[in-house]
């Protein structure tokens, strides 16, 4: 383990020395890659940087307490050692977590899918809700939002929604909404006061850059058309709106928020490149769930990950069994508690599985 921490510390160094570089500064995409491997490196080589001092401090005091003769001064030194004793083991334990395996585009900026499922114009109200809370939560961590397409439901909210956010740890973070959300209230469609039972889907897809899926211009079919609204009305009166079909697959992406033909179809391959690498890795977790002869833990999108019940005030996330009896605070964005728990528990079973290898 601890060759590998130096492994990193080193390589961190070297990569603060290359940022320093006024000749790799000027170079856009260069900085941008150096930025992203120091921030992936930065707490494991702080936090082992943390754990050699302790070590050091422990040694002295070790050392110290050894050939004291003073009553005092030697409790005092017992002390100051088993409480550097404590602090090591601390970092030791966060040290074996960060080695665990990282996704590979944990420090990514995510496409997100929000689309109303079973519920009708309630469900597509909540599929709204969903969306400003991830919008307040996005605020709060300093990310920056996009809205790529979306499609208003008459009753208000949406039928589907994409948007894009880009900031720091972004998928890491992001990647447990994917999957179904249930919402139980009183639609404000429903003038007897029942409680109805509504979901909305959501997708979270790491963006990928154009040069890790190259989609070749055969392969893709672009229909312009004019863009609506809510009802059927026109939004403006030019053929603005792009779908972009991906002949292998039919893979079919529209957008039709922006006035301008190529910032629509600029967006709809932005949306397509990242639902192919999804596929892509979708793919491959089936396969390796099929060796495994297990589904159990897949975070499939079909599974119900969150139920949101207005009446009792409170949010359920299954795959933890988490209530947290905080709606309100939770749909105002306030969503860390939640994220970090799960976090925490899939830390917990990596290193269960760790221990079992």
């Amino acid at each position: 383990m601890f060759e590998k921490l130096e492994s990193i510390k080193k390589r961190f160094d070297e990569v603060n020395l290359e940022m320093a570089d006024p000749s790799v500064a000027a170079d856009v995409k260069a900085y941008q890659t150096l930025v992203r491997e120091r921030s992936s490196l930065e707490e494991m080589a702080t936090t082992y940087e943390r754990y050699t001092n302790t070590e050091e401090q422990l040694s002295d005091a070790r050392e110290l307490m050894t050939g004291e003769e003073d009553p005092e001064m030697a409790d005092y030194l017992r002390s100051e050692v088993g409480s550097l004793e404590e602090t090591l083991e601390e970092l030791r334990e966060r040290l074996q977590i960060l080695l665990l395996p990282r996704d590979e585009f944990a420090e990514r900026d995510v496409i997100v899918e929000i689309r109303a499922g079973t519920g009708g114009d309630e469900a597509a109200i909540f599929a709204g809700d969903l969306h400003r809370m991830y919008s307040h939560y996005a605020e709060r961590h300093h990310w920056k939002q996009d809205q790529l397409s979306s499609s208003p439901s008459e009753m208000g909210g949406f039928k589907e929604l994409i948007f894009s956010l880009k900031g720091r740890e972004v998928y890491q973070r992001m990647k447990f909404e994917s999957g179904v959300h249930r919402v139980q209230r009183v639609p404000v469609t429903e003038s007897s006061g029942r409680i109805h039972t509504s979901t909305a889907t959501v997708a979270v897809l790491p963006e990928v850059e154009e040069v890790e899926i190259k989609i070749e211009p055969s392969d893709i079919k672009i229909d312009v058309f004019r863009s609506t609204g809510p009802g059927g009305q026109s939004v403006n009166t030019t053929d603005s709106a792009v779908r972009v079909t991906y002949k292998p697959t039919g893979m079919a992406v529209s957008c039709q928020d922006e006035k301008s033909q190529l910032q629509n179809k600029e967006k709809a391959l932005r949306i397509l490149r990242a639902r192919l690498q999804d596929a892509a890795r979708q793919q491959q977790r089936d396969q390796e769930a099929e060796q495994r002869r297990s589904q159990v833990g897949s975070g499939g999108r079909s599974e119900k990950i969150r139920t949101y019940n207005f009446p009792q005030g409170r949010m359920t996330d299954h795959r933890i069994g988490l209530t947290v009896h905080k709606l309100e605070s939770v749909l105002q964005g306030d969503l860390d508690m939640i994220i970090l728990a799960l976090l925490e528990d899939a830390q917990a079973t990596a290193l269960k599985d760790m221990d079992q290898v």
